[in-house]
């Protein structure tokens, strides 16, 4: 396995002490926020914290109808992973402000998460 980087490991002791993924869902909760990464054209990325406190400093400007919403770990590894694979969106980790933050595929992201998902 390759080397992990300080932000997932912290995101990833996060995940496993919790067992959810935080994302901004729309107050109409028909959408989630995804933005233009930061690293490939034409690619989009779904901000994912791993807690609700980061999660929802970020509902503000232009995500202010948006509220941070709990996503099990079970959840996200058997629908999310697949759907936002298939339709091409990275996830983003721990994102920040007007900062480049780690973009991974969600299959990476799966595989490192399976080994902390509670039984």
């Amino acid at each position: 396995m390759t080397e992990q980087s300080a932000t997932l490991t912290g995101f990833i002791a996060q995940v496993k002490e919790h067992q959810v993924i935080w994302a901004l869902q729309d107050e109409t909760n028909d959408g989630f926020v995804v933005c233009d990464s930061s690293e490939y054209e034409d690619t989009d990325v779904m901000p994912l914290w791993s807690s609700k406190d980061a999660a929802q400093s970020h509902c503000t400007e232009e995500w202010a109808d948006y509220s941070a919403v709990e996503i099990k770990l079970g959840e996200f590894l058997e629908y999310w992973v697949g759907d936002l694979n298939d339709d091409g969106v990275l996830v983003g980790i721990d994102w920040q402000v007007d900062q480049d933050c780690e973009e991974l595929d969600p299959i990476v992201l799966a595989k490192s998460l399976v080994d902390v998902e509670e039984e």
